[in-house]
């Protein structure tokens, strides 16, 4: 079982861990005498805190700087501790520290009562969705073991917690330095008839297991070391929860594609029949569908996942920037990663006294807020109501985690019907004998879509003297101009500008272009200036990762596009859009 120690600096969290550790027998042989001569060469009394505090700086200024990670084994099972750092600076390392656990101790200091971060601390653990938490008011023996002290410190802490809606299991006295309450019992707590820490931990509810949860399997990495002759493509990444067979159909989200597992692979063992919940595994698939990294998988049979690009979610930030309303960050959620814009704040908390600030477009560092998150593209997760973990993010500004937590609901946006459609259609989906893997090795490269659209009156050129070079080069390629399709396949639409009708010749267009792309065709297609709304259409009917879009001209891009320049000649545009699309590996 997971667990993290939270609370203000100096609560005694490390001196806690440490007495835990020695008096359950958990120590490595001569950790504890190591630690005792280490204090004496030093000239300073041993503190049970020392035997966490390895790293130099941690010594030097006696303050937990990381997030330790420490085990023991009590007689009823075993455990995984974080001490998660108290200092305010340090409130990043200590959501590292959380983010797993599936319980929490609180450790208030007897002598000083609730803190600033003891209060911070506490509503993090709400925030990331802990609902199992232990409070233990420690150092009693600085406080004379006094009763109505423990009492008073406990019904603050209790108090607070109930606010940020995480109430406690248990409240418990306990003194580190001595050890009276933390691995036993002690005739100075004669007034307390609870359990000691010890106990506390072992009677906390451990989450159903997790390999009987729907399954979850966010892929990491897809391998294939053609050069080695090994010609299969290995699908990687670690489970999180239920199991898959060989011969069971799995579904990849968000596109929703489908296979049947071919084999379970394992790293220098013999193929296992099975993979379950916790093991790093690689798949196999029969037959071998394109998927990226980031996707979801799971079983064909079971509860899917949600999949959206606008999610409801309590947050909490660590930039040193505020956040603004608008800003683009980018959002991590298992393996997914992808452009997040902050579109919406329903409310916004300070951390330190729960009350709500009156701005509400801005979100200032250690503040915590209800807000809607706009994606440009759509992920696949679970939210927290889904009940195993799944919900849980991180928001990366720059090269910094400056944010995080829960997925509370997956919301609906205006392209949801046009998506499920083509989750729909990809599901239901029925193949040939030759799988894409082959079709791309016959011809040398894979299907996309090519999309020259912007206001330079070149463009038209550009689209079709880049299918002329791309065919010059050996490729299998195409050129349709939207004129050409529109009175074609799309003669019954109108041929107006209104929503409805460009949302349609848009979703048409893309049904096309997944034929075409599914075949393996490089089809460029020119169109006149499109705007987010119609490129959105696009992606959602053929999905984010065989499509690229070329922008001529240097106003108004709907999204993430190769600008080429109006006043750059045809020759010299076809060669900048052949060298973007070599290095992003699209043709």
């Amino acid at each position: 079982m997971d667990i993290v120690i939270v609370g203000h600096v100096d609560h005694g969290k490390s001196t806690l861990i440490g007495r835990l550790l020695a008096d359950t027998d958990s120590l490595a042989a001569g950790r504890l005498e190591a630690a005792q001569a280490a204090c004496a060469a030093q000239g300073k009394p041993f503190e049970y805190a020392s035997l966490l505090d390895a790293l130099k700086d941690e010594q030097e200024h006696g303050i937990t700087i990381d997030a330790a990670r420490v085990f023991f084994r009590s007689a009823r099972r075993s455990y995984l501790i974080h001490d998660a750092p108290g200092h305010v600076e340090f409130v990043r390392n200590m959501v590292t520290g959380a983010a797993r656990a599936e319980a929490a101790v609180l450790v208030v200091d007897g002598e000083l009562g609730v803190q600033e971060n003891t209060r911070r601390h506490a509503y993090l653990l709400g925030l990331l969705g802990i609902p199992q938490i232990v409070v233990v008011v420690t150092k009693m023996d600085r406080v004379g073991w006094s009763k109505e002290v423990f009492e008073r410190v406990g019904e603050a802490a209790s108090a607070w917690l109930a606010r940020v809606a995480v109430p406690p299991r248990v409240v418990l006295p306990a003194s580190g330095s001595t050890g009276g309450g933390v691995a036993r019992s002690s005739e100075n707590l004669w007034w307390f008839r609870g359990p000691c820490l010890l106990e506390a931990l072992d009677a906390i509810d451990e989450r159903p297991a997790r390999s009987d949860a729907p399954f979850r399997l966010p892929v990491q990495a897809v391998y294939k070391w053609v050069h080695r002759g090994d010609d299969r493509r290995i699908l990687a990444g670690t489970v999180q929860a239920g199991r898959v067979h060989v011969g069971d159909e799995v579904v990849f989200y968000p596109a929703a594609t489908r296979a049947r597992v071919r084999t379970i692979e394992a790293f220098h063992r013999a193929p296992p029949g099975l993979a379950s919940a916790g093991e790093t595994t690689g798949l196999t698939l029969d037959p071998e569908v394109y998927v990226p990294r980031g996707s979801v998988v799971a079983r064909a049979d079971e509860r899917p996942p949600q999949v959206g690009t606008r999610l409801a979610a309590s947050l909490f930030w660590l930039g040193r920037k505020p956040l603004q309303l608008g800003q683009e960050v980018r959002l991590r959620i298992d393996t997914a990663a992808e452009s997040a814009r902050l579109e919406s704040i329903a409310r916004r908390l300070d951390a330190h006294t729960l009350e709500a600030c009156e701005r509400d477009t801005v979100i200032e560092r250690f503040q915590a807020a209800d807000v809607v998150l706009q994606l440009r593209r759509p992920v696949a997760c679970d939210p927290e109501a889904d009940g195993f973990g799944g919900s849980r993010y991180v928001l990366v500004d720059g090269y910094d985690i400056a944010g995080g937590g829960l997925v509370r609901r997956v919301l609906a946006d205006p392209l949801d019907a046009t998506r499920r459609a083509a989750m729909q259609r990809n599901f239901r989906w029925e193949r040939g004998l030759v799988d894409a893997d082959a079709r791309a090795e016959r011809l040398g490269q894979r299907g996309r879509l090519i999309l020259v659209s912007g206001p330079s009156p070149t463009r038209k050129d550009v689209a079709k003297a880049l299918e002329a070079a791309l065919f010059a080069a050996g490729r299998t390629t195409y050129y349709l101009g939207l004129s050409s399709f529109v009175h074609g396949i799309d003669s019954d639409v109108p041929h107006d500008r209104s929503p409805e009708a460009q949302a349609e010749h848009f979703r048409r267009l893309g049904e096309m272009a997944h034929l075409m792309v599914d075949a393996g065709i490089l089809l460029v297609v020119s169109a006149d200036v499109i705007g987010r709304d119609e490129w959105a259409v696009l992606q959602a009917v053929l999905g984010t990762d065989p499509t690229s879009l070329v922008w001529v001209g240097e106003e108004g891009t709907p999204g993430s596009a190769l600008q080429v320049a109006s006043d750059r000649s045809v020759a010299d545009a076809v060669v900048l859009i052949g060298a973007w699309l070599r290095e992003s590996g699209c043709d």
